[in-house]
């Protein structure tokens, strides 16, 4: 079985509209997604969810909490109900880019040491295109810039942990880490770290999938109090993650996207600049 895509869902109606569009245009129809509510949705974002429930192609389930569990929790428990299978989890403001699920499992599938694939953002912190840890405005063409990505070289380099606007998480490494710290993170960012961390000191890597591109809105927080507890615990963390940061050792991927990027944008913006319609594309064979 391929991996469950998990969507919790927030508060923001007219985001989580545009990630249900974009995960129907991008995702691979019959693909097992669980919208997961904490008590969070409001009447606008459930007819939303209602009215997408009715046309997906996509194997879609919906369930909602009476009461709120709280983030981190609530993640937990949706995580243990998948037992050990893989799943990608995306923020409720994230705009996946066409193929983004089967260039994620593809990383899992070339590399068994893998336990988190993290695909490039806009708003992606240490995954940032085209700037490294800053919030690039949302890219014009999505579709032109996952193909773009899709043909990169897969290397997969090392990340200092994954980054919350989609990450698939490998099931057997999950449960082998104990699963999510509910009891010493209140956001699922540090919890992310924390279990990424702790899956590293059992031998897996958290790496990024450069061939793959999830937009977002904005950039991810942390709770109050997540950074310390962080902190304490893994002492070596945040020099690591300011080294990676002062280095950027994602640079010549990130030129080489910006290359490839250009140019497949490129025969259009020049056909616009002079008034030449693109060539016909030839009809699939």
């Amino acid at each position: 079985m391929g991996a469950i895509v998990l969507l919790p869902l927030g508060v923001d109606d007219s985001a989580l509209d545009r990630c249900l569009a974009a995960l129907d245009a991008g995702t691979p129809p019959g693909t097992a997604v669980w919208l997961a509510d904490d008590a969070q949705a409001g009447p606008r974002a459930q007819a939303v969810v209602e009215h997408w429930l009715a046309h997906t192609p996509l194997q879609a389930e919906y369930t909602r909490r009476a009461r709120p569990l709280g983030e981190v929790a609530h993640l937990d428990e949706m995580l243990r109900a998948c037992a050990g299978l893989d799943v990608a989890v995306l923020a409720p403001d994230s705009v996946p880019g066409p193929g983004w699920l089967d260039q994620l499992q593809a990383c899992f599938a070339r590399d068994a040491s893998i336990a988190t694939a993290t695909p490039w953002c806009n708003a992606g912190e240490t995954v940032a295109w085209p700037r490294m840890g800053e919030v690039n405005a949302m890219p014009d063409a999505l579709e032109t810039l996952s193909q773009a990505c899709a043909d990169m070289p897969p290397r997969y380099p090392e990340l200092p942990s994954a980054v919350t606007h989609a990450v698939l998480v490998r099931g057997t490494a999950r449960q082998r880490a104990g699963g999510l710290d509910a009891d010493s993170y209140g956001g699922w960012s540090a919890a992310l770290i924390d279990l990424g961390l702790r899956m590293a000191g059992l031998g897996w890597r958290n790496v990024l999938c450069e061939t793959a591109f999830v937009a977002r809105a904005d950039e991810g927080g942390h709770a109050p109090g997540d950074l310390e507890a962080l902190a304490s615990r893994w002492p070596a963390w945040t020099p690591r993650l300011a080294d990676f940061l002062m280095h950027d050792p994602l640079h010549a991927a990130r030129e080489d996207l910006q290359l490839r990027y250009q140019r497949a944008i490129m025969p259009k913006a020049q056909g616009d600049l002079f008034g030449v319609a693109p060539p016909p594309q030839e009809p699939p064979v």
